[in-house]
């Protein structure tokens, strides 16, 4: 791997992880697209891995006052044994909310990886979903704020979640429609998004970060790159998030529905045209 392709690759895990057009779907096809063929699937995890920990910090920079708000909810919650205000009610809703896609990402991570991250399927998803998003967008009442938030609501976002697992889904994407189909704002279903990629994407990055010091890298990528995907996915993870809560204040999701469809077409295009092969 060299310098500009962790360069670019963490510039699309930061847009794509965000802005809802699947970033693990980006990430498949940026490289298929291009031909880059360079690393083995344990190189392959442990930069996917560096990229989230970059996004990891976008969410933390970006909206630092509600994660101020969590840590001191949660630590309230650990020393007081209860559970009172709205803040400490949200906790509990994240934890809630990361249950589904934490087992199915445990139990299936192998099928998923292998099975799932071919470009026909990404190709489907992309548009599937979009379909979805457009439907629910079009339709839902977008009238409930955050506080309105409920047990329910909570496990039915995190139950969208568990499907992003599947590359071309978006996890941004699922999980703010699932929250607008629960009439959630659009606002509000992005920043309840972003809040409940926190707790899973922190789980994940520290038990890959443990196998990272105990392990040595994977032949193919050096600390370098990995520092270099680091940094750009967290920037453009930062930029995105800012942008996406200002742009959705005033419109709708549409234009991400179009990207979708186009970046579909792109690989159907691709694929019949033999100038790729759907699996590599």
């Amino acid at each position: 791997m060299t310098y500009l392709q962790a360069l670019i690759l963490g510039i699309v895990q930061g847009l794509t992880e965000f802005i809802p057009v699947s970033s693990s779907g980006h990430l498949v096809l940026v490289p298929w697209v291009f031909g880059w063929d360079f690393l083995s699937p344990a190189a392959e995890k442990t930069f996917d891995v560096a990229l989230h920990l970059g996004t990891l910090v976008a969410v933390v920079v970006a909206l630092r006052a509600d994660v101020k708000d969590l840590l001191l909810s949660a630590w309230s919650i650990v020393r007081e044994r209860r559970v009172d205000t709205f803040e400490q009610r949200l906790v509990v809703y994240l934890l809630i909310g990361s249950v589904p896609a934490a087992i199915v990402g445990f139990v299936f991570e192998d099928v998923i990886t292998e099975v799932l991250s071919d470009a026909w399927v990404i190709a489907i998803t992309l548009a599937a979903f979009g379909v979805v998003m457009y439907l629910v967008d079009r339709f839902s009442s977008t009238n409930r704020e955050l506080e309105s938030l409920t047990f329910k609501d909570a496990l039915f976002v995190g139950a969208a979640q568990a499907i992003a697992l599947i590359p071309g889904t978006s996890r941004s994407g699922i999980t703010i429609t699932a929250g607008i189909l629960r009439d959630l704002t659009r606002v509000t279903a992005v920043r309840f998004s972003f809040l409940l990629s926190l707790p899973i994407t922190a789980g994940v990055v520290a038990y890959k970060m443990y196998e990272l010091v105990t392990e040595p890298l994977p032949a193919g990528i050096g600390i370098g790159q990995l520092v270099v995907g680091v940094a750009a996915s967290a920037l453009t993870g930062w930029l995105a998030i800012e942008w996406l809560l200002s742009f959705l204040r005033r419109r709708t999701l549409l234009v991400f529905v179009i990207w979708r469809f186009a970046a579909a077409l792109l690989v159907v295009i691709l694929i019949v045209t033999g100038v790729r092969s759907p699996t590599g």
